[in-house]
């Protein structure tokens, strides 16, 4: 059944970037959340790390509240957590923002043996004017959610040809979680058929704030520059929508950012990773 973009479209004024930024600040940052006993959320002191009990690919920390009450403590806290993922063989990201505490986080990561990767603009929107856009996509082509376990395995052949390496976290951690707890997520494909190649694909993910989260999104290079990957941008804010999701934030590289900001969608800050790796 057709989608009309007008069904999405909001009377309320638009939020500026600063309020945009509390709002996700509030709501997405600030907030504990709960863990589970695959991937439990653990504190220490003001920090939190969430990881994988087998070891899989989504490990994180963060500090939103800063590393506590103490300089002369800082370097320390970082210490424990490097520690408690070398402990265990885990790889895991620090994942920092401009506004973070203290100003020089980052060199204090570095110090204690993280590699820095590339900065991300943390771009954030609201998902009713994104969703109440034209979707064009070329004749014959379609996006929709994936629905099988075959659409994951498509959409790993197709990171491989893009990425030139095994997207084999695809199959083994990305489909366990969305069999686990579909709620969490939905993955896009844009596709001519079901039986050939994905020729495009991204994932939203959902927490329990209001905030769709717009991750990943590859296109085979013979499809580049063809509303691909903006088509999963409006039907991932749609899907999102559907499930009460009012806002949608993204970690944009240098080559999304212009797309996402042609969009209607704001940068408000930048986003760092830092990552450890005890198997380097």
């Amino acid at each position: 059944m057709p989608v009309n973009p007008s069904s999405f479209q909001s009377d309320r004024p638009p939020l500026t970037p600063d309020e945009l930024l509390r709002v996700f600040h509030d709501e997405t940052r600030a907030p504990i959340g709960v863990g589970t006993a695959q991937r439990p959320i653990e504190l220490d002191g003001l920090v939190r790390r969430e990881y994988e009990i087998d070891g899989g690919h989504w490990n994180m920390i963060e500090s939103p509240d800063g590393l506590g009450p103490d300089p002369d403590e800082w370097d320390g806290v970082i210490a424990r957590q490097r520690d408690f993922f070398a402990e265990r063989g885990l790889r895991v990201e620090w994942k920092t923002y401009d506004y973070d505490e203290p100003a020089d986080l980052g060199e204090r990561l570095v110090h204690a043996g993280f590699v820095k990767e590339d900065d991300e603009a943390l771009i954030l929107g609201e998902a009713a004017p994104l969703a109440s856009q034209d979707l064009h996509l070329p004749e014959g082509v379609v996006v929709r959610a994936a629905d099988s376990e075959e659409d994951f395995e498509r959409m790993a052949a197709m990171l491989q040809a893009v990425w030139g390496e095994s997207q084999g976290w695809v199959v083994d951690s990305l489909l366990p979680r969305w069999l686990a707890e579909p709620s969490s997520m939905d993955v896009v494909v844009v596709e001519e058929t079901r039986e050939g190649p994905v020729l495009c694909a991204a994932r939203a993910e959902y927490d329990t704030s209001g905030f769709t989260g717009l991750w990943g999104g590859s296109t085979l290079p013979e499809w580049r520059g063809r509303g691909l990957y903006r088509a999963t941008l409006l039907h991932r804010a749609r899907l999102g929508l559907d499930r009460g999701k009012d806002y949608v934030r993204v970690d944009a590289s240098p080559d999304s950012e212009p797309i996402l900001r042609r969009l209607g969608l704001h940068r408000v800050a930048t986003t760092t990773p830092y990552v450890f790796d005890p198997a380097t």
